[in-house]
Parts: C-alpha cells; structure tokens; sequence
C-alpha cells in the first residue's frame, strides 16, 4: 500500500481528484486529497491574505498531523509548480516521490505568476482588479477551454470552481534545496519527454534537466482528472509501486 496526497491547482479543491481517488483506493492505497484554504469545501477560508505560505502550511500540516510519511505527493499545475516543492522541501524526510501532473517545479524566488508571458500577467491582474475585488483570480470560462467535456464534468466544474485567492499567485516561492533529492515523476500532458527535457535548458525550469526525472506523456487536456482519470490513476498507482 502507499499513501498518496493529491494536490490540486487552480480554482479546484480536493474533488477534482474524486474518480483518481477512487480508481487508487482500488488498489488498496491510502489517499488524501486535499482542498488547499480558501478552495473547494474550504472557499469560505479564503482572505485577501491567503498566499502560498498559506497553501503550502495546508500541506505540511496535513504530513504532520496525520503522521504521513513515504508519501507519494502529486501536485497538478500551480500545486505543482510551488506548492508541493516547497512543502517537500521543509518535510523532505515524509515524502517518497514527487509527482507533477502537467507542470515543473520553478526555483526559489520565483512565483506562479511569473510562468506567464508580461501580457498575460497583465491581463489577469485586470482581471482581479475589475472582477475580482482586487484580490482574486475569478475561474476561466471552462466551456471555452478548448477540450470537448461531457456535458457532466462541464457543469461541475462551473459549480465547484472557485476564484484563486490572487496572492498565491505572486508570492515567491521560498525553497533551501533539501526537495531536490527526492525523485521526480513529470506527467506530460501538452508536451512530450522529449519537449520537456529541451526547456531545462532556460533559466526558470533548470530543476527538470537531472537525473532524479523519470517522464510518462498522457496527451490529453491540461486537466487530466476530468479526461482521463483512470489512466492517470494507473500512472500514479505504477509511481508508487
């Protein structure tokens, strides 16, 4: 059996991963997935205040008071991209692996927001300013995301999403370096393995270019829980054998 926590990114919480969830504990593995503050069944904890410190003290508490150790910790895009390295990097001695679906970690001092071309940055800092009371980051018009849904998954995700509190966005994230000896599943949903071993090469994802990566393409939407759940699972199920 192997623990699994599932992180998701933005706008969704701990149900996004329900049928990944499910298809895991087939398997006869531990898992918890969990709504990061101010997100899913938590969205009435959200402030204008909460920012990855926050999102990332969700996690570690999690670890710590649930007595979680060898963990299999999956974070999907901004989850992954900030969130679970730094929550490794403080707890590297409770996780097993890391796994990022659809993302990479970014180095210290850098933010989630900074993943975004100047005009989109700019764009969605209108955006929280007009639509969102200057401090969140309404969800995006998932009808017009560019993946064919079922009717079903469309209609909860437009119920369940939420707005992302926006400073989680665009606080740096803070690592020392102790996550970087754990190793490292990438689930390549927009790119190939071999895409993805070519951005090593700038700056901002340097932390995909060593030996502790091992890559699986699952080419589908940037949403995999809701396109193809089973197959991730699977995936995830093979990480932690």
């Amino acid at each position: 059996m192997t623990t699994y926590v599932l992180v998701p990114g933005f706008w969704l919480g701990g149900w996004a991963w329900r049928p990944v969830a499910d298809a895991l504990r087939t398997h006869g593995h531990e898992v918890h997935a969990l709504s990061l503050t101010g997100m899913g069944e938590r969205v009435h904890l959200a402030r204008p205040d909460t920012d990855l410190e926050v999102h990332v003290t969700d996690v570690v508490n999690l670890l710590r008071y649930e007595d979680l150790t060898d963990v299999v910790l999956v974070g999907h895009s901004y989850a992954g991209a900030v969130v679970i390295t730094a929550a490794a990097d403080r707890m590297p001695d409770r996780v097993a692996k890391l796994v990022f679906v659809d993302t990479g970690p970014l180095p210290d001092g850098v933010s989630q927001s900074e993943f975004d071309e100047p005009d989109e940055q700019a764009a969605n800092a209108a955006i929280v300013a007009e639509h969102g009371d200057g401090w969140r980051l309404p969800p995006p018009p998932w009808a017009e995301m560019g993946a064919d849904l079922d009717p079903d998954i469309l209609a909860t995700l437009i119920e369940r999403s939420v707005p992302q509190p926006w400073l989680t966005a665009t606080t740096p994230v803070s690592l020392t370096g102790a996550w970087e000896k754990l190793p490292r599943l990438g689930i390549l949903c927009g790119f190939t393995e071999e895409q993805a071993r070519a951005m090593a090469a700038a700056p901002m994802f340097r932390h995909m270019a060593d030996e502790q990566w091992r890559f699986e393409e699952l080419p589908t939407w940037h949403w995999p829980m809701f396109t193809r759940p089973l197959d991730l699972a699977e995936i995830l199920h093979s990480a932690g054998e």
